[in-house]
């Protein structure tokens, strides 16, 4: 007679990703790092991932309420530009503060208290102490680390190169206790998010924009193009959008604003600035000026929609009878902007359009517009899988939120490639557009068809970290 399979409430609970042991899903980026539970809509923790060192005492400190003025105070990211990460130690830091500090994963026992370390008793006579061996002293360092209950999922570039992929399989197994592991590209996440296993994904994050075919859910490696025009780009077009003004605007961030007066539009503020006994570091200075600059992009700035370039004949004209923006900067001085608005993010669809800049990574060139990023990743394939890419295009990351940039987006596609049927896929809800990646591994990880997939502690024991780049392809 077969055996009968166990009631759910007595299976086994030592199953990576398993109903009874909820998988963590990491999402590391340029600006945000994000962290949750698989099988929830929404990351519970989204943290800066800039965090602040203090120089004199060789700390640092973490999440947005860390970040205030004080002396010897500078602001680091632990990634740079390219989302890669450069210093792992911060990293670790960051990624077990959201993990362990902010998400609540419980912790286990601390061996000061689960009586692991305790003396044994005296024997009786003529009986032996019983002695831990080494495969118990194993355990009870497991029982130190956090994680040691919960597979974690992270994501990574699609350039992420393999020796960053063994650093991350590294730091979950042998600093956390993961039991179990697994490392996907945000390209594929976000489509699986979007419902897609071929898809052309557009991701306009804060550090850079990319472009990356996915076909059947593997990354088309030749696809893969990038650019620096996102988030970060579009601040420096807009600091220089206010140098040219007239009146020439100054950017004051908030917390240097004591009190301020209401003013005119035009007229220069009348405000109390704050005075400081220490110096504020040029890189707080920075971080905080980047805060008032994405304010104004998410109230004022908006693509120029088309249909054709914003440089064009008339539309300049049109676009002044259009109804402004006004916004007000922290220290009360404000401004009605009207086609200015559209002349910021016009850069990342024509270069002739961008404004000057006097620093390299300011400048762009034709190929690292959004047009050029997309002509350039289906060049690069095969022809007959176009029209599926197209037929299929994802658009996901925070830049993407601009009013009109699916329009935009749309016009150029259709003037590319006028044979071909354009369907652009882009979430309505801007939260779902900020997580696309997040969301798609939260999805992943909750799949009862995954669970055979993670790499597990055993695994990675046997064959070390370059297990990573054999299995997460």
């Amino acid at each position: 007679m077969a055996q009968q399979p166990l009631p759910s409430s007595v299976q086994p609970t030592d199953v990576y990703g398993g109903d009874e042991v909820s998988a963590i899903v990491l999402d590391p980026g340029y600006i945000n790092t994000r962290a949750g539970f698989a099988g929830e809509e929404m990351p519970k923790q989204v943290l800066p991932s800039f965090y602040g060192h203090i120089t004199s005492s060789n700390r640092d400190v973490f999440g947005d309420q860390a970040m205030y003025p004080r002396a010897d105070f500078e602001i680091r990211n632990y990634m740079n530009r390219d989302s890669v990460v450069e210093d792992w130690d911060a990293a670790t830091k960051i990624w077990e503060h959201a993990l362990v500090n902010r998400l609540g994963i419980p912790r286990p026992t601390p061996p000061s208290k689960n009586g692991l370390n305790n003396k044994p008793k005296p024997a009786a006579e003529g009986e032996d102490v019983e002695m831990a061996d080494e495969a118990d002293l194993d355990e009870t360092e497991n029982y130190e680390k956090p994680m040691a209950e919960n597979p974690l999922l992270m994501t990574e570039a699609a350039w992420n190169s393999p020796k960053q992929r063994e650093k991350a399989i590294e730091i979950c197994m042998e600093n956390w206790a993961c039991p179990a592991f697994w490392l996907s590209k945000t390209p594929v996440l976000a489509a699986f998010a979007a419902g897609k296993a071929t898809a052309l994904v557009l991701d306009v994050g804060g550090s850079n924009t990319s472009v990356t075919a996915i076909f059947d859910g593997m990354v088309l490696k030749r696809s893969v193009q990038r650019s620096p025009v996102g988030g970060v780009w579009l601040s420096s077009q807009i600091r220089s959008l206010f140098e040219a003004s007239e009146p020439k605007v100054e950017v004051v961030p908030t917390f240097m604003v004591e009190n301020k007066k209401p003013v005119e539009a035009g007229q220069p503020a009348d405000a109390r600035l704050k005075t400081f006994d220490f110096q504020i570091s040029p890189s707080f200075r920075a971080y905080e000026e980047e805060r008032v600059l994405k304010e104004f992009k998410e109230s004022v700035v908006e693509v120029w929609r088309g249909p054709g370039r914003y440089l064009a004949p008339g539309n300049e004209d049109y676009a002044k009878n259009l109804p402004g923006r006004v916004f007000e900067m922290p220290d009360g001085s404000n401004q009605m902007w009207r086609e200015q608005r559209f002349k910021a993010a016009e850069g990342m669809w024509d270069d002739n359009a961008a404004f000057p800049s006097a620093t390299e990574e300011g400048k762009i060139t034709k190929a690292q517009t959004v047009p050029g990023l997309i002509k350039a990743a289906l060049d690069s394939i095969d022809v007959d899988v176009r029209p599926a890419l197209l037929a299929n295009v994802v658009v996901t990351g925070s830049t993407s939120l601009l009013p009109g940039f699916t329009d935009r987006l749309n016009h150029e596609l259709t003037a590319m490639f006028p044979s071909v049927k354009v369907k652009l896929h882009a979430a309505g809800l801007s939260s779902e557009r900020r997580f696309g990646a997040w969301i798609g591994g939260s999805i992943l990880g909750s799949l009862g068809t995954f669970h055979q997939m993670w790499i597990s502690r055993k695994e990675y024991e046997e064959n070390g970290p370059g297990i990573v780049e054999k299995r997460c392809k």
